[in-house]
């Protein structure tokens, strides 16, 4: 069995910087973490914003602090530093070793999909922002690690395509298509979901897009160098233009 985890993001049309944040962190007692916020507007003020969420988020995670209170610290960080005037989603996706499990924790509007051969959850259970309200908490889930399994989360930016001309994705519809046409392929789900956000909005995104994927699939054999044939070897890739 093998982990994938992908990220395909944009930036708004027209604009300098992406007001999205995805950072990955391992976690001290074995697995992975990846953080995915969405600062309040976009552009330069948005990313400044998600990156401070980003930042306490990853560093409570590398110290071993659960999900859950890693969500209620990095709001009261947040509420802190700029008085509760200003908000931001925020989503954390682990793989933790130690239980065997996928754990979610969201403090969002947009719902994450979690996908196997048997049925697709939509986990949409009301969910508020960081950074402002009182007593604000994550929705956390723990679902079991095994495959095969798809899993997507991503920014209100896909929520958001094609509004402008009166359409808008059939999400359900678009995981279920790409999940049985993957093999399990976190970057081909990522990818395609993106590439049909985009469609609607003309290739011009109405706002900044984030799409985090995850898959867990039979572990699959790679062409390796001399000496790394058989080695359990950890792969991590990058892809920026420039």
């Amino acid at each position: 069995m093998e982990v994938q985890v992908a990220v395909a993001k944009v930036r708004k049309y027209a604009t300098s910087e992406s007001g999205d944040t995805v950072e990955m962190i391992e976690r001290p007692h074995g697995g992975f973490s990846f953080v995915m916020v969405d600062g309040q507007r976009s552009g330069r003020s948005a990313k400044a914003v998600a990156n401070l969420v980003a930042r306490k988020a990853i560093a409570l995670l590398g110290e071993g602090v659960r999900d859950g209170a890693v969500a209620r610290a990095a709001h009261d960080y947040l509420v802190t530093h700029r008085g509760g005037k200003v908000q931001a989603t925020l989503n954390i996706l682990s793989v933790d070793m130690v239980s065997r499990t996928i754990v979610l924790s969201r403090n969002s509007h947009c719902p994450i999909f979690f996908v196997t051969k048997r049925a697709l959850q939509v986990l949409d259970e009301p969910s508020q922002p960081v950074g402002v309200y009182r007593g604000t908490k994550p929705v956390v889930t723990e679902l079991p690690l095994q495959d095969p399994t798809a899993v997507v989360l991503f920014t209100d930016g896909v929520l958001a395509a094609g509004q402008r001309r009166g359409k808008s994705l059939d999400l359900l519809a678009i995981v279920q298509r790409l999940y049985a046409e993957c093999d399990c392929d976190a970057q081909f789900i990522a990818d395609q979901l993106l590439a049909e956000a985009l469609q609607l909005d003309e290739g011009r995104a109405s706002d900044d897009i984030s799409i985090l994927t995850l898959a867990v699939c039979v572990r699959q054999a790679r062409d390796a160098p001399a000496g790394l044939s058989g080695a359990d070897v950890r792969r991590l890739s990058l892809t920026v233009p420039l």
